[in-house]
């Protein structure tokens, strides 16, 4: 499987790369090289992996790349929830992000088990 721009997924997780982005540009200077960074390359890290492990011959090696993506959507969640508890971002962003991430994980954990079943 090598269509992952079809996977939707994939296209929810570039939604969420995007969101992140514009909402971490609010966030302390001094962070840029912290927590902002390490958000921002978490959320990268999700539709990354679904797109490398597309690239792989085997469902198996597909699975394991999307079990990578996954501990990404859950580091992301963990960041996100720090980001909160520093007032670095609003409640109303926080609630969105945090529904979109959990639908992000229940995806991949479908996607996942529909591989590992086949």
């Amino acid at each position: 499987m090598n269509y992952f721009k079809e996977l939707k997924v994939w296209q929810k997780a570039i939604e969420l790369v995007t969101e992140t982005y514009l909402k971490t540009t609010s966030f302390p200077k001094e962070e840029i090289y912290g927590l902002t960074s390490q958000i921002r390359r978490c959320a990268v890290s999700i539709p990354s992996n679904i797109a490398e492990g597309c690239g792989r011959k085997t469902n198996k090696d597909f699975s394991n790349f999307l079990g990578i993506s996954l501990g990404s959507a859950f580091e992301f969640e963990t960041q996100l929830i720090i980001c909160k508890n520093l007032d670095f971002i609003k409640q109303e962003d926080f609630n969105f992000l945090e529904a979109e991430i959990q639908h992000i994980q229940n995806m991949i954990i479908k996607l996942q088990s529909t591989l590992e079943n086949k």
